[in-house]
């Protein structure tokens, strides 16, 4: 395969990944516990839900294949 279309894959990829992770965060970032008693019940790390890191290493697997495809 050539080293352009995979790129453009992963782009694709993270971008998808960028979406979705970003839709939970702000779920879980909005929801107002006094309100929504099932909300905010997920897994924290260093006081942040999951989601959160997921949205920051599918922003960096953006940047790298978008630095790889302006080579």
């Amino acid at each position: 395969m050539d080293k352009k279309l995979v790129l453009k894959i992963i782009l694709g990829i993270s971008i998808g990944g960028i979406v979705f992770s970003g839709y939970l965060t702000i779920i879980e970032m909005a929801s107002d516990p006094v309100i929504c008693t099932t909300c905010n019940q997920g897994i924290k790390i260093l006081g942040l839900p999951v989601c959160v890191y997921g949205l920051m290493m599918y922003a960096a697997i953006f940047a790298l294949s978008l630095i790889g495809l302006l080579e």
